[in-house]
């Protein structure tokens, strides 16, 4: 029982100590609430660039037919593609959803109906500025009920983002933050907020 009481007790001592230290630290660095690099840092690129639609070409031609998209989408295990015109301008976004509510459901043939018909048009397409955070373009999918982001820089057609890789961005700074916070916390030093 009276080493019981030691062992907690000298937790106690450790965890206040690791608080203060903590503290001491945040003050003198200026150190703000805002932990992280999602925030700060991350960019919607640099989640483009851990993304799958990285390495493919994540665009289709609008002439082309809801046929190929769709098989493009189980050959890269994708939800959504670029619609593009011939002079690669971004014209819509094409996603497995448009296919099931505009095709399937409707009864219409994949192979005879052209991905320009059933795209979400340029008009009504939300997209990401290159310079855009990670958070920022998390809000705006959340808000509009998205789960693919186009990039754009300019007028010009940069890269393509899903929510997930979103999500992954942000759990792995959530880690490096909670890593760089136990390090600081045991005297171990080496954070870099």
């Amino acid at each position: 029982s009276v080493i019981t009481n030691n062992t907690k007790t000298f937790e106690i001592i450790m965890l206040r100590s690791a608080t203060n230290n903590i503290y001491k630290v945040c003050k003198q660095s200026a150190f703000t609430r805002n932990f992280g690099t999602a925030e700060k840092k991350g960019s919607i690129l640099s989640a483009w660039e851990k993304s799958c639609y990285h390495e493919l070409d994540f665009t289709i031609n609008e002439e082309a037919t809801v046929y190929e998209a769709v098989e493009r989408f189980a050959a890269y295990d994708i939800g959504a593609l670029v619609a593009t015109n011939t002079k690669g301008e971004l014209t819509g976004v094409i996603s497995e959803r448009d296919y099931v509510k505009k095709v399937a459901l409707l009864g219409k043939v994949s192979k005879d109906t052209k991905v320009k018909d059933i795209a979400t048009r340029k008009a009504n397409v939300i997209t990401a500025s290159a310079d855009e955070s990670i958070e920022s373009s998390m809000e705006k999918m959340m808000t509009k009920s998205i789960r693919h982001l186009p990039i754009v820089d300019g007028e010009k057609l940069v890269g393509i983002v899903s929510i997930k890789d979103l999500i992954k961005e942000v759990k792995a700074d959530r880690e490096k933050t909670i890593k760089d916070l136990s390090e600081m916390a045991l005297g171990k030093g080496g954070a870099t907020f």
